[in-house]
């Protein structure tokens, strides 16, 4: 049980930042599947729950430095805002695991004045739906679809 959680930490961290590699990394490692999907969800979730309600905080004591000259029409705010206007929370949610960060979907939702109750919701929901859809697609065609080095062995 220990040797499991312990190996489930890098899966954990790196769900952080990127929610793909999660299941890729945890089938890697062998873990069990189930374990596999709560790690994964539990790393979005986190990054989720921090940059909602700590992501102004966030923004005016950390990267005030960062982004002070900052172009308010740069292309990347171009984009994010023609996503909120087709998409919603609800697509910007969905697109989260697939396209955007979990750090990058959240700090869109945020900036846009989304409910955070329906933020955390919407993110949980998405997680939940793609950390299975993913993990059984990676568990499921590893074998085939998955290179050498990161199959367990």
């Amino acid at each position: 049980m220990t040797e499991e959680l312990l190996k489930a930490l890098p899966v954990y961290f790196s769900c952080l930042i990127k929610f793909i590699i999660g299941p890729i990394a945890g089938y890697g490692l062998g873990l069990h599947i189930i374990t596999t999907i709560l790690t994964t969800i539990a790393g979005m979730m986190t990054s989720v729950v921090a940059f909602t309600y700590f992501g102004d905080w966030l923004r005016a004591k950390v990267l005030k430095r960062w982004i002070a000259n900052r172009k308010k029409f740069s292309p990347g705010n171009r984009r994010a805002v023609r996503i909120w206007q087709r998409f919603g929370l609800i697509g910007v949610a969905v697109l989260t695991p697939l396209l955007l960060t979990p750090i990058g979907g959240t700090v869109i939702a945020v900036s846009f004045g989304a409910p955070k109750e329906k933020i955390l919701l919407y993110m949980l929901v998405s997680a939940s739906f793609f950390a299975v859809l993913f993990s059984a697609a990676i568990y499921g065609f590893g074998e085939a679809v998955i290179p050498e080095m990161f199959r367990p062995s």
